[in-house]
């Protein structure tokens, strides 16, 4: 896995776009167009390396991905 799928994202239908909108929630300001889902993420990927990259190079803070909710068993 790398560094980039490690991000939570969340995906969204936007009429008014009329494509899906993939935004990255732990990177403020990362988001990523695509007539599908799937492109939606495969573009959110380059987005957050961008995002990270300009970062770096203003020297921001990178935050971590947001750690992955517990998934409580029924038992």
């Amino acid at each position: 896995m790398t560094e980039t799928q490690r991000y939570p994202a969340h995906v969204f239908y936007s009429e008014e776009d009329e494509g899906f909108i993939a935004i990255a929630p732990d990177l403020p300001g990362c988001s990523a167009f695509g007539d599908s889902q799937e492109e939606a993420v495969a573009e959110l990927r380059d987005a957050i390396e961008a995002w990270q990259m300009a970062a770096r190079r203003a020297g921001n803070p990178i935050p971590g991905p947001s750690p992955r909710p517990s998934v409580a068993r029924a038992i």
